[in-house]
């Protein structure tokens, strides 16, 4: 691969790893006992949809850092879209979302594939849909630890393997500390301060920083690369959650693939939400408590609150964090001395992070 960024080859080259690997996977469970089918099924196709951001930080991470392409590099950068498979897997399961990418997400597809002779009348199905989540568990417990053994068997140099292996352990340890803070937040008062940390941990960090900081310790970066590489990467991370938070609720659901009404639902921590109510007034606050957390919301409810939310003007100021954590990315990224062609890729992903509508 050249210096000329080009997405769709580099997704193609991710795509393919991915996709042998998980088959490989897949078939290897199967060998063991025909009845788990379902659940390599459900392996083999657990990555197969994504922008592969991760995966091409994690590559510009190391080509910034002065290294050249290499297959290896891309294997090991493929093992962080399989982090985020499993934060995926996880997350549905936690939410009880059934869509994902526009398809049902694994603890629904298991309930509706798994074959189970009722035992006795009117038990079926709680034991079908409680099985379906176990497994959807174990699902994404595996994989994270293919994740793991990717990364170590990308065929890269141990002394490489070894400058990132602290790394790794504190990616793991950030995105369960933010998913857990996002659990203990659900449902509380709505904070701004506490919604933007839910982000930086849950989903800033090991979509941008970490993967970046991967790449730079795989090729040796230096300390101070390494600093500018936090520098972009953490308000580009969290830049990215926000607009994913604003998709979320104000996006089109034939395009991002996810029910509008999810983050109402589960009355999440969100920035939108907590701008929201930090602006509303008391009447206005009574509005967002009728529907938060209700399981029976339906489209009027969506655009009685997407009204308010524009009223009080609560989408426009996401964007201007967006567009400040933005301005930060880059700027520190214009700070750090990188080959022109690495600079071009990221700030190129920097608008592919934030400026999309899906």
């Amino acid at each position: 691969m050249s210096d000329r960024w080009d997405p769709a080859a580099f997704r193609a080259r991710v795509d393919g790893v991915l996709r042998s690997y998980l088959a490989e996977e897949a078939d290897e469970l199967v060998a063991i006992d025909g009845t788990l089918t379902p659940v390599a099924e459900q392996l083999r196709v657990a990555a197969g949809h994504g922008k592969r951001l991760r995966a091409a930080f994690c590559y510009w991470g190391w080509r910034a850092a002065g290294q050249p392409d290499s297959d290896a590099l891309v294997r090991a950068a493929a093992s962080m879209e399989l982090v985020h498979a499993a934060a995926i897997v996880h997350d549905d399961l936690i939410d009880d979302s059934a869509l994902r990418h526009g398809r049902p997400t694994v603890h629904i597809a298991l309930e509706t594939a798994l074959d189970v002779t009722p035992r006795e009348a009117g038990d079926s199905r709680p034991r079908v849909r409680a099985a379906a989540r176990s497994l959807a568990l174990l699902v994404g417990d595996h994989l994270m630890a293919l994740a793991g053994r990717l990364f170590t068997d990308s065929g890269l140099p141990a002394a490489y393997l070894a400058r990132a292996r602290g790394l790794w352990a504190e990616l793991a340890r950030e995105l369960v500390a933010g998913e857990c803070l996002e659990i203990l937040h659900t449902g509380g008062r709505p904070d701004t301060g506490t919604s933007l940390k839910v982000v930086r941990y849950k989903t800033a960090k090991y979509t941008v920083e970490h993967p970046l900081l991967l790449g730079g310790l795989l090729a040796g970066a230096a300390p101070e690369l390494r600093d500018g590489y936090s520098a972009y990467g953490l308000p580009l991370g969290e830049a990215f959650q926000l607009r994913d938070d604003l998709l979320g609720l104000f996006g089109d659901p034939e395009r991002t693939g996810k029910a509008a009404l999810d983050d109402l639902r589960a009355h999440r921590p969100t920035a939108l939400l907590a701008e929201t109510w930090r602006t509303a007034d008391t009447a206005q606050r009574e509005r967002l408590l009728r529907v938060l957390g209700r399981r029976d919301l339906d489209g009027t409810h969506l655009e009685d609150v997407r009204d308010l939310m524009r009223e009080l003007e609560a989408p426009q100021r996401v964007e201007r964090m967006i567009l400040t954590r933005v301005e930060l990315a880059t700027r520190a990224l214009d700070d750090v001395d990188v080959p022109p062609g690495a600079r071009r890729a990221l700030h190129a992903l920097a608008r592919q992070a934030t400026d999309r509508v899906h």
